[in-house]
């Protein structure tokens, strides 16, 4: 039995009884911080005389939170946001009004339960371990201000003000699914660059922040670019985008660039290597019927002979028996026109067994036409190559005389990779820390 009184031990069974009840929102409570919460009500209710257990699962729990940068009662509203359960799901695919009604109604049930642990705050938590634990004072309560997040959506605000306002939660169960329905869930919702790896999505916490105002010297390619991608944002069709050009020209920092400049816009960037290409139509329909909008991203992209990842590639750009997702295009780099290797061995003689061989080079050859746009980046030249320097040290604030930049520049060009976008940028960095150096 524990140390806690009748009225306390009452409350942490009431806890636990709707924490047990949850029928749609269970993995709410399944990451640290909720099953921390979890062994600190079962640890309260244990007899034990010196108190340790109820510390250790005060400590867990505390660490836990903590880690999470947020308030008990704000990682709880995060948690039901991002949730991944029949109903988040079914909300993005179709209007309220058609939900089961039995579905409906199981939110509801637990949206109340989850009102009840939110309104268990750190206080009270910690008042619990201090009475059962007969300590003189308190463990620190942890609390968070909330934060002011000025780039959420009208959906996220509006979701999260019913949640904080309302005085039943089962009131806000329409709110949420509008919020669903214009905002998706699960990992799609919570990250905007992901990762195609094992067979999974993985969210990148920290994606290149590259941004298009950045880039210069190529004008035109990301016009065309950024007018195709303006295009899948708008719902209307998009095309298969082929970056191919010399090495260095920024073809990869263009499109992750796209991500800054559109994000705010419910665009994600998935990046998969030729290694996983096998497993594209997989990715594809994995983002069919959600509110997102996608770009998968392929850098670097060349095939060999007989290869997987080129049939795999073919099918998603094509097409097949399976209409192809309205939200999802693909864009590719390449540093060669014809994406597939080609000797001349592999040209056909006249002895040779197959009749059509010619067709079989075109077929190959022409794989690079089956994307929708081709945007070429010729290497640069001494023009282009200065005025990326001159783009790029404006925006890094370097105030050099225009003649002392240009002569440095070409200096620097000619000692180490040649004139290029990356050239200039890599000289911009170094001169940037150089003249930091200096002033200090």
């Amino acid at each position: 039995m524990s140390s806690l009184d009748t009225v306390d031990l009452s409350s942490i069974q009431f806890l636990q009884r709707q924490a047990a009840s949850l029928l749609l929102y269970r993995s709410v409570l399944s990451d640290p911080p909720g099953i921390a919460f979890l062994e600190l009500l079962d640890a309260l209710k244990r007899w034990d005389a010196e108190g340790l257990i109820y510390l250790q699962a005060y400590g867990k729990w505390f660490q836990a939170i903590a880690a999470t940068n947020k308030s008990w009662q704000d990682y709880l509203i995060w948690q039901i946001l991002r949730n991944d359960n029949p109903f988040t799901q079914q909300a993005q695919r179709q209007d309220f009004a058609s939900l089961p009604s039995a579905l409906v109604a199981a939110v509801q049930q637990d949206l109340q339960a989850l009102q009840s642990l939110y309104e268990c705050n750190g206080g009270e938590l910690s008042c619990w371990v201090q009475e059962a634990s007969k300590l003189p004072l308190a463990p620190v309560v942890w609390y968070r201000e909330q934060d002011e997040i000025s780039d959420l959506s009208d959906a996220e605000k509006k979701a999260i003000a019913s949640l904080q306002e309302l005085d039943n939660w089962a009131d806000a169960v329409e709110d949420l699914a509008a919020y669903y329905r214009e905002c998706g869930t699960g990992i799609l919702s919570e990250y905007q660059a992901l990762r195609w790896q094992s067979g999974q999505l993985l969210g990148i916490a920290h994606p290149d922040p590259i941004k298009i105002k950045e880039l210069a010297g190529y004008e035109s390619q990301r016009d065309a670019l950024m007018k195709n991608t303006e295009f899948l944002l708008l719902g209307y069709p998009a095309l298969h985008v082929l970056l191919y050009g010399s090495r260095g020209s920024g073809k990869s920092s263009l499109v992750k660039g796209l991500l800054n400049e559109y994000a705010n816009r419910n665009l994600r960037l998935i990046e998969v290597s030729k290694s996983d290409l096998k497993d594209l139509s997989k990715i594809v329909e994995l983002l069919r019927n959600v509110p997102q909008k996608f770009i998968i991203f392929v850098d670097d992209l060349s095939f060999e002979e007989d290869d997987d990842a080129f049939k795999a590639l073919k099918v998603v750009l094509e097409g097949n028996i399976t209409a192809r997702p309205q939200n999802v295009v693909v864009y590719a780099t390449s540093n060669r026109r014809h994406l597939i290797r080609e000797f001349f061995k592999d040209r056909p003689t006249p002895s040779d067994e197959e009749v059509h061989a010619w067709d079989t080079v075109q077929e190959k050859l022409s794989f690079s036409d089956r994307f929708g746009l081709t945007l070429t980046f010729e290497p640069a030249d001494q023009k282009t190559y200065l005025t990326i320097v001159r783009h790029l040290a404006e925006q890094a604030g370097i105030t050099l005389p225009i003649e002392n930049l240009e002569y440095r520049a070409l200096q620097w060009a000619t000692r180490h990779n040649g004139r290029s976008g990356r050239t200039a940028q890599q000289f911009v960095d170094y001169l940037k820390g150089e003249l930091a150096t200096l002033d200090r």
